[in-house]
């Protein structure tokens, strides 16, 4: 009797909410489909499959016939299918209701799709934390599979992991399995015979060894390269026939039906974790990216803003109200996570990915308010929502949010048109990026086109140019609205695009004051700082006043500056205000200048919404489109991120005198 040994394949599949049509259908056809058709040509081959809820909705929409062979392999036993958060959220990055209402919205699907309640749960991005294991008992879940590489942060590896343990929190227990990194590598890039030569060398006489494998469905031929190889040259179809082959020894199994069968190798507690890349990505706790990021932690804690004023609407009225009920889903929606961070894949860098996030918080909010037909059309609250020790500004009036951060330069971090839930201020800055020093020694770039089904934004913004190292410029501050500079006198277009102008006062990211007023028909709010000016080779002090008035049911915003000197002395200045737009006008898709401007239209070509602003003095306008540069699993994408205005005016001003500006930005 040979050695024997069990092989548990779990396979993970997803596409991320607000990805395009063309990718979920590429992914379909190159890796969903083909696989399904050959492990069915494989009945003795058993398999779990996790498929994420963002794209079971889209296969019940386009490919209905696609669960019904799910359905059917699920009830003859080849095929477990797992569990998971339905929109395939980071667990540890949403509050603990909505960890469980993921958890049990994916399980009904599973239910009704297959009649059975599903056992394991599949874990976003292996990011692992301790208290997890309470949250996936409670939702009545038995398992689930994280790295090998976890096991050795706790001491354990090699033989010792070749099953599963028991962990627990709170007196909660769940299995964790290892996922062999040995075959997260084979397979499907070595050839059928190394993976089974190296399941003999583990195999026991008593058969109780377990190898588990757990990774992206997507490397099956989605990932470049790998559709040829892997159906063309019918490298899946040879693995399975390898492994059938040495059934005799080898048995394929699914981990629900392996725990029935076998006891844990014992109790084990793991520390924060995730894959090693992961790690690596995010300096060794997936958290840091909301610090190596804010444009993730704004959108991270605006998602929990919404979420805690959904959970105060419900404690008003039944959650099964239709308003909530859309509310919570969009919710969910706003809870995938492939827009919070940024790895190999382009995640945070893709524009059309943070859309999608916020386009989705805005609907649960209005899903909120729906709920709500007696609620006030202005509402203004502050509050520290960003979590930085200091207080944002929430302005509302039917039409248009507004978040403003006075810590921050007094600036305007986000603006949402609820008709479209669009977020305007979906910036991202151009930060520096470890794979940038290789940009910069070689000097050297492709075209590329995103792959793991995760496509950069608009297919004219892919890498064209040779030469990416002229696009490695980085922002100094947020790329936000209403950022004031004194610029120097050498100050240019060019200069200004790249963050390397002269910057004479310490206006731009410095904390303001701030004095809220609410009338019967509008919110304003007015801002201002005493700081410094660099000015005739000493400082000199200025009070900078800005501000900013909304009225109800109206996508207007009415800004004002005010300049006083508290100097003895006269002023030469070049003062300027900043906005940064996710909007595109092929027009001003360059670097550039508008002298003598009192209006300018924006004409937007992505969401098709004009904007246009007003200005009572004319000014000096500078524009350039802010562009990134960033790694995927094909290399180097350059990617369009938003557009920059700079509205500017050279001034002289009088010892102890004021200057003022008007504009107002209207979305048309």
């Amino acid at each position: 009797m040979p050695n024997r040994i069990n092989l548990l394949l779990v396979i993970h599949c997803h596409q991320p909410v607000g990805n395009f049509g063309s990718v979920f259908e590429e992914a379909y056809n190159k890796v969903y489909l083909p696989f399904i058709k050959v492990l069915a040509d494989h009945p003795r081959i058993k398999v779990a499959l996790h498929y994420s809820g963002c794209l079971l909705d889209w296969i019940k929409e386009k490919k209905p016939e696609f669960l019904e062979q799910l359905k059917k392999m699920a009830k003859s036993g080849q095929v477990e299918i797992v569990s998971g958060g339905y929109y395939e959220p980071i667990l540890p990055l949403i509050p603990d209701r909505d960890k469980l209402g993921q958890l049990k919205m994916h399980m009904d699907y599973v239910k009704k799709m297959t009649g059975n309640k599903p056992e394991g749960a599949w874990l976003t991005e292996r990011v692992w934390e301790p208290y997890l294991a309470k949250i996936f008992s409670q939702a009545g879940l038995s398992y689930t599979v994280v790295d090998d590489s976890h096991f050795e942060m706790a001491g354990k590896k090699g033989n010792d992991i070749l099953g599963y343990y028991l962990t627990e929190d709170d007196g909660l227990t769940l299995a964790i399995f290892p996922s062999s990194k040995k075959l997260r590598y084979n397979l499907p890039f070595k050839l059928p015979h190394e993976t089974i030569d190296y399941l003999r060398s583990v195999a026991t006489p008593d058969g109780t060894r377990a190898v588990t494998f757990g990774d992206d469905g997507e490397k099956f031929g989605l990932w470049p390269k790998t559709y040829k190889w892997v159906y063309e040259e019918k490298w899946l179809d040879n693995f399975f026939t390898a492994l059938e082959a040495n059934l005799e020894w080898i048995n394929v199994i699914t981990p629900s039906e392996y725990m029935k069968k076998y006891e844990p190798l014992g109790r084990l507690y793991i520390p924060c974790a995730s894959y090693p890349e992961m790690l690596e990505w995010s300096g060794g706790y997936f958290r840091n990216f909301l610090v190596k990021y804010p444009e993730a932690n704004w959108m991270q804690k605006r998602m929990l803003y919404a979420s805690e004023r959904l959970k105060m609407a419900e404690g008003e009225e039944p959650a099964a109200s239709k308003g909530l009920k859309k509310a919570r889903e969009a919710l969910y929606s706003s809870q995938c996570n492939c827009a919070y961070w940024h790895g190999v894949f382009g995640g945070l860098y893709l524009h059309h990915l943070r859309a999608a996030i916020y386009k989705n918080i805005i609907d649960a909010e209005k899903g909120i308010d729906d709920s709500r037909p007696g609620k006030a059309v202005l509402r203004t609250e502050a509050f520290d929502i960003d979590k930085d020790g200091s207080d944002e500004i929430v302005f509302e009036n039917g039409i248009i949010n507004l978040y403003l951060d006075p810590g921050e330069g007094g600036c305007i971090q986000e603006l949402d048109y609820r008709p479209r839930s669009v977020n305007l201020i979906n910036t991202l800055r151009r930060s520096p990026e470890a794979y940038h020093q290789k940009i910069k020694s070689d000097n050297t770039g492709q075209q590329q086109k995103g792959s793991d089904g995760v496509s950069s934004i608009h297919e004219v913004t892919m890498v064209k140019e040779k030469n990416l190292g002229e696009f490695l410029n980085y922002d100094r501050r947020g790329k936000s609205c209403m950022i004031e500079h004194f610029l120097a006198a050498d100050s240019n277009p060019e200069n200004f695009s790249k963050a390397a102008f002269g910057e004479l006062g310490d206006f731009s990211d410095s904390r303001y004051d701030f004095r809220v007023k609410k009338e019967k028909n509008s919110l304003s709010v007015s801002l201002e700082r005493k700081g410094m000016i660099a000015s005739q080779g000493g400082q000199a002090r200025l009070k900078l006043t800005k501000d900013l008035r909304i009225e109800a049911k109206k996508p207007v915003l009415y800004i004002s500056y005010g300049l006083i000197s508290m100097a003895d002395q006269d002023m030469e200045l070049w003062f300027g205000s900043e906005f940064n737009f996710t909007l595109m006008d092929p027009a001003l898709n360059r670097i550039g200048a508008l002298e003598e401007v009192n209006r300018l239209a924006i004409k937007d070509e992505w969401f098709k919404l004009p904007v246009e602003f007003s200005l009572n003095k004319t000014a000096g306008v500078w524009f350039y489109p802010v562009e990134t540069v960033s790694e995927s699993e094909s290399g180097l994408e350059k990617t369009y991120q938003e557009l920059c205005l700079l509205f500017h005016w050279r001034l002289n001003l009088k010892a102890r005198q004021a200057w003022s500006a008007e504009m107002s930005f209207e979305i048309k």
